[in-house]
């Protein structure tokens, strides 16, 4: 995966990118971060970007011509590892008005070879290049910064991690919060005892089958107290499967039981269509 930031402060994205599992990631090849400064592709002998915008008002507008001449030149730099046929890049325009960002969107960008996020600064962009070159508006929420910068990081961060080869394991992002449908269960480490809290029976074991259903229901505990929105989605998920599916939910089950079932149908089914096409 390739990452190209369009921003006006490469160094800001850089420092941030380039350090703990990100940096294994990159040093390994398995993704890329290139931060293009738009100031260099300014034709200002000052190498100016921004102007008033047109019929008044505060503060000052990115400029169309270096945006789209740094866009530009990303998409020839790319343009030889891409087929004749390959879709154009998805440029991703951070923004307010955009569409929130979240895991599912996520997850649909990790399948991508190139992203292209551009960042705005001052009060934005002439909507002109906007309408010009952008696939995607996206938003982190309702809420306004000073840039597009810290936006853009948190979104590579969190599509990086989806990546195989980028964490340790593709077992730690299939299990953590989203990813599911439900927030992940609490983990522990050493030592067993601290504060006079002991970490869960269960959990030293060596049980597998047990410790499993143990996370399962923590993680629905923990989904329904703090986030009834996703938890609802997942109970009628678990009706509608074993409405479709009767034969398989003879035996009465835990709700922990259930979720763990269905799972691990699903998991089957999805092995058995990958076989079948290959």
């Amino acid at each position: 995966m390739n990452f190209h930031i369009l921003t006006l402060f490469p160094e800001m994205v850089e420092n941030a990118l380039n350090t703990s599992i990100l940096k294994r990631a990159s040093d390994a090849g398995i993704i890329s971060i290139n931060a293009v400064n738009i100031r260099d592709y300014s034709t200002d002998k000052h190498k100016k970007v921004d102007d008033y915008p047109y019929g008044g008002g505060a503060g000052m507008l990115m400029q169309a011509q270096p945006v789209f001449d740094a866009y530009e030149a990303v998409v020839r730099s790319v343009k030889g590892r891409r087929s004749k046929t390959a879709k154009k890049v998805r440029v991703l325009y951070m923004t307010p008005q955009g569409r929130t960002f979240d895991q599912t969107f996520a997850e649909e960008l990790s399948k991508e070879e190139n992203l292209i996020f551009l960042c705005g600064h001052y009060e934005g962009i002439d909507e002109r290049v906007i309408e010009e070159i952008v696939t995607d508006e996206v938003s982190l929420g309702d809420f306004v910064l000073t840039g597009g910068e810290l936006p853009s990081m948190v979104m590579i961060d969190c599509i990086s991690r989806l990546i195989p080869g980028v964490l340790g394991s593709d077992e730690s992002a299939e299990d953590e919060s989203f990813s599911n449908g439900l927030l992940e269960y609490p983990q522990y480490t050493r030592p067993e005892v601290w504060h006079d809290k002991k970490v869960p029976d269960v959990l030293l074991s060596g049980n597998h089958k047990e410790i499993d259903k143990f996370r399962v229901g923590e993680s629905l505990s923990r989904t329904k107290e703090k986030r009834p929105d996703l938890y609802k989605e997942v109970i009628k998920d678990i009706k509608e499967f074993k409405a479709e599916n009767p034969k398989k939910f003879k035996k009465k089950r835990t709700l922990s039981e259930e979720y763990i079932k269905i799972r691990d149908l699903r998991k089957e089914e999805s092995e058995k269509s990958g076989d079948s096409d290959s």
